[in-house]
């Protein structure tokens, strides 16, 4: 049987022309060529630098860095004092991370020295960088590949804080295709109706929860195993996407708020292993998680209105769209985040396995 008769002869079987259906596909295609453009890689993870003033010229710097096994990128913090380019005084490697500490004694003051990553205009990660002065004052800023410098201005007045964990919450969330993916089969099998609010409100109850006991230390889940369970949640709503040919109704189509609280609780445990390898501010612990947090709703709710504009759109243009093509607007959808999502659960199970 040739290609366009065994869609002719599938397509009879289904319902006629579905401008939903097809608005979905095409939200999925995006979605799937947005991922790929990307190398289907987790979500890239920033480094950190924390110093600590306690007199002038006498600080404590700590620099945590993203690793796979003991391999990591090259980059390197530097003052103009120079004072972090002799070797540190303490180095160890973590689960997916390298710690450096320096302890340096009778050096130049903090204040008006500028700070810059070395190899960061050829990465795409970011630093979260947090300096506190003598007096209490803590500055917090993103570093970024475009912009891997800043003058460390400490004897200013004492202010707010630069909202570095909001900007850091936005863009974890933004470069998190593997959340970005849950939440889009949430909205592809949901639709764009009210009850998407309910859905999108429990994922959100349950991450917020999850976040803030794992970044207060409460609770510890190995990353690896989180990392393999966000794939399985990502799996299992592809799988609800299958249409059923007796027309049945799942548990997860009647109740998907459901399903989306019971796995935003592991999607809460990996967005605290981002402020795990950055840290969180000391006497700033609360604002920074809520930061974040917020961050990650601005940036959730970002991409939901961004997809639904994309639903909204093919939705006009279906008119154009061959009528042949019907059958894939049923299958695609789940086909293509099932399958992305399976690659992900066996590369990130093998990764736990090996791991323990």
């Amino acid at each position: 049987m040739t290609f366009p008769k065994f869609f002719a002869v599938r397509a009879s079987k289904i319902r006629p022309f579905d401008p939903k259906t097809h608005s979905l596909l095409g939200i999925v295609i995006l979605a799937w060529m947005a991922l790929t453009g990307t190398g289907l890689a987790h979500e890239v993870r920033p480094a950190a630098l924390q110093i600590t003033e306690t007199t002038p010229g006498t600080y404590e710097a700590v620099w945590k860095q993203p690793a796979v096994g003991d391999m990591a990128i090259h980059l390197a913090p530097h003052l103009s004092s120079r004072s972090l380019d002799k070797a540190p005084t303490t180095q160890s490697l973590e689960p997916g991370k390298v710690i450096k500490r320096w302890s340096v004694k009778g050096g130049a003051s903090l204040d008006q020295q500028t700070l810059s990553i070395e190899g960061l205009p050829e990465s795409v990660t970011d630093v979260l960088v947090s300096v506190t002065s003598p007096s209490g004052k803590t500055i917090t800023a993103v570093l970024r590949p475009s912009a891997p410098s800043m003058v460390l201005s400490l004897s200013g007045p004492k202010g707010l804080a630069t909202p570095a964990y909001l900007r850091l919450g936005i863009e974890h969330i933004l470069t998190g295709f593997d959340h970005l993916l849950f939440v889009l089969g949430l909205l592809l099998l949901v639709g764009t109706n009210w009850k998407i609010i309910k859905t999108v409100s429990a994922f959100t109850l349950a991450h917020s929860v999850t976040l803030a006991l794992a970044a207060l230390g409460l609770v510890h889940v190995p990353s690896a195993l989180i990392e393999a369970l966000i794939a399985l949640s990502i799996v299992f709503v592809a799988y609800e996407l299958i249409p059923r040919p007796d027309g049945t109704t799942t548990l997860t189509r009647q109740k998907p708020w459901l399903v989306a609280f019971i796995f935003g609780l592991f999607h809460g445990l990996a967005f605290a292993g981002t402020l795990s390898s950055v840290g969180l501010p000391a006497g700033g612990t609360i604002p920074a998680l809520l930061l974040f947090n917020v961050g990650v709703e601005i940036g959730q709710l970002a991409f939901i209105a961004l997809a639904i504009s994309v639903i909204l759109g093919l939705r006009r243009a279906s008119r154009y769209l061959p009528a042949g093509y019907a059958v894939l607007s049923h299958y695609a959808p789940a086909y293509v985040i099932g399958g992305l999502a399976s690659y992900w659960l066996i590369e990130r199970t093998i990764a736990a396995v090996v791991a323990t």
